[in-house]
């Protein structure tokens, strides 16, 4: 009985950060992304894919998290985008006091745009808000077709799912519309982008679709100064 107190307790404090974090990236007009796999699905590649694609437009930071290392950190440097690394240690995800701690890192008044790559685990992270305006999974189709109905929290938590490594499919023996039928019976209105790394397929929508995302949440935020100020001015 006590360990669920104390499991809520700590669900229930990190909602309030989360929303303290919410209201940072509000504040700041910054749009965060959290990018959740399990470990070795190719975030940080599709990350590095990513950033290459959409430097020019956006002001960039990136946190990473993994339980060792900064690897992933030192990648995303090299493209010359500020990046922070949280180590966890034994900790499977990333929590919203440890961003909220890291975005001290950054100079956050002069980004637009912060991803967030939380640690390799199919479970734990889809279970924290971190107060971002977006999830997405990161999937590597080589796992096979039925991990979404076996691990169906995070396919069912991110609005947006990129089926990783396609390229590999014919040596897999996946099948890409199962596949990709699984993730919809888990998650109706997840939007599906089968993309590979390696060919660079699937990328270019992908990014399109991340930028039409942004754009839409930067007018819901105009919006939301406007009738702040609105209010205000009545006030």
């Amino acid at each position: 009985m006590h360990q669920v107190n104390l499991e809520t307790n700590i669900m229930e404090l990190n909602e309030e950060i989360a929303a303290e974090n919410k209201e940072i990236f509000l504040d700041h007009n910054l749009f965060t992304a959290n990018l959740m796999s399990a470990p070795g699905a190719g975030k940080t590649t599709v990350l590095e894919e990513t950033i290459r694609r959409i430097k020019k437009d956006y002001r960039l930071g990136v946190i990473e998290g993994d339980l060792m290392t900064t690897i992933d950190a030192d990648r995303i440097a090299a493209l010359g985008v500020p990046a922070f690394q949280i180590t966890t240690g034994t900790v499977c995800h990333l929590d919203a006091r440890m961003i909220h701690n890291a975005l001290k890192s950054f100079d956050i008044h002069n980004l637009d745009l912060l991803f967030i790559e939380n640690v390799g685990n199919l479970v734990c992270p889809a279970e924290f808000n971190l107060g971002e305006d977006l999830r997405v999974m990161v999937y590597s189709t080589v796992e096979g077709e039925e991990k979404p109905k076996k691990y169906p929290m995070m396919f069912h938590e991110a609005e947006a799912v990129i089926l990783n490594k396609i390229d590999l499919l014919p040596y897999a023996g996946v099948d890409l519309d199962q596949l990709k039928k699984n993730v919809l019976e888990v998650n109706p209105s997840a939007i599906i982008f089968p993309v590979s790394c390696r060919t660079g397929e699937g990328l270019d929508e992908w990014v399109d679709w991340l930028k039409s995302r942004i754009e839409k949440s930067r007018e819901t935020m105009s919006e939301r100064d406007r009738t702040r100020s609105h209010a205000h001015h009545h006030a």
